[in-house]
């Protein structure tokens, strides 16, 4: 596989949120198959894509890559081809091995103000974003240009719903949130989110309660969504729903004393000057 066709893949991979790991030959010394740069995918199930040399280092990275997948660790292993796997070429090759970092995945239903502006902010910070709505006319290509996919279907089956699937509901009517927040919550997902006011979230809580959700389960809504950063305007809005899934997806994270999200303290100033 040429380079810019693995790198293709590789990218493909982590856009579809795929579990693979990626195996490079960093330091060769003597007589080795493959010079520093040649890259191998590796699938949970052992299969390959591309190669580092083939026979028994093949099958080595192949296990390594393996390890890294269960346990996540990246790691550098060094052979001697020679003494360590028989093998006739008579050099060493170091290999590191790293699992694919998928790309995170962000439903948003409704594709008003806020969840335009949401689109360009979550895109912008390495999110996929799909936007579904049922009014089409919203659904404009030139305005919503960084979303991957427009579902114009709330129940479409190729809304990526998965254990790290992000989803937002800012849609233009209470009780379309209200029922999109009852199918969300019954889908998998890493982090579900709903705008609007804490009364607001407070009602919504009640009827999930009502209709026989767990309170564990109904614990899982967040709303009101964003950090506190005294955002009014849709874009500034946007910005602070991202903060917000960012600091979840970086483990950053945790609720003031009325349930308000907040950067931990100990990271409020990291990167500063």
């Amino acid at each position: 596989m040429a380079d810019a066709s693995l790198f293709a893949r590789v990218a493909a991979l982590e856009a579809q949120g795929a579990r693979a790991a990626l195996v490079t030959v960093v330091r060769t010394s003597g007589s080795a198959p493959r010079a520093p740069g040649a890259r191998m995918i590796v699938h949970p199930d052992g299969a390959i894509e591309g190669t580092v040399g083939g026979g028994a280092l093949e099958h080595t990275a192949t296990q390594a890559a393996k390890q890294t997948l269960e346990d996540g660790r990246p790691r550098l292993v060094e052979h001697n081809l020679t003494q360590e796997l028989g093998m006739c070429c008579g050099g060493t090759v170091t290999l590191f091995v790293e699992a694919l970092v998928a790309q995170p995945r962000l439903i948003v239903f409704g594709a008003g103000h806020v969840g335009r502006a949401l689109v360009s902010a979550a895109a912008s910070a390495g999110f996929v974003v799909h936007v579904a709505d049922e009014r089409e006319a919203l659904l404009v290509p030139a305005q919503l240009g960084m979303a991957r996919a427009l579902h114009d279907d709330l129940d479409d089956p190729a809304l990526p719903f998965s254990e790290d699937t992000f989803v937002m509901i800012t849609t233009h009517d209470h009780g379309l949130d209200q029922r999109l927040a009852e199918k969300c919550l019954a889908r998998p997902h890493r982090w579900l989110g709903v705008i609007g006011s804490r009364r607001k979230a407070e009602l919504m809580r009640q009827r999930l309660l009502n209709k026989g959700f767990g309170a564990p389960q109904v614990a899982r809504l967040r709303a009101p969504v964003g950090l506190a950063i005294g955002a009014e305007t849709p874009e500034e809005i946007a910005v602070s729903i991202v903060a917000e899934l960012v600091a979840e997806r970086r483990g950053a994270v945790h609720r003031d004393a009325e349930g308000r999200p907040e950067v931990r303290p100990e990271l409020k100033t990291r990167g500063g000057a």
